[in-house]
């Protein structure tokens, strides 16, 4: 029951990372791009929890939480560089 409830999970956020795609080539200015790049990253993020709960391993999360911090980070200094033209002051 968790396998195919999992393989439903890793289909959805598939098509969703899909769409992502989409926005991040067709966006119409760079904010829609970067809100993109983020949401991308919260989807990749939840393809790893759902990879690491039908493997049954823990080493999955770890790695979540190392997109997350970076994920975060990168989002905070490319947001950062767009409005001062520099990210470290």
């Amino acid at each position: 029951m968790i396998a195919t409830a999992c393989l439903v999970a890793v289909g959805a956020i598939s098509v969703s990372a899909v769409m992502n795609l989409y926005r991040l080539g067709r966006g119409p200015d760079v904010l829609d791009r970067i809100l993109s790049l983020e949401t991308l990253v919260i989807n990749t993020i939840g393809l790893v929890v759902v990879i690491g709960i039908w493997f049954g391993t823990a080493l999955y999360f770890e790695i979540a939480l190392l997109f997350v911090a970076v994920g975060f980070l990168s989002t905070v200094a490319f947001c950062k560089y767009l409005l001062r033209g520099n990210v470290i002051e």
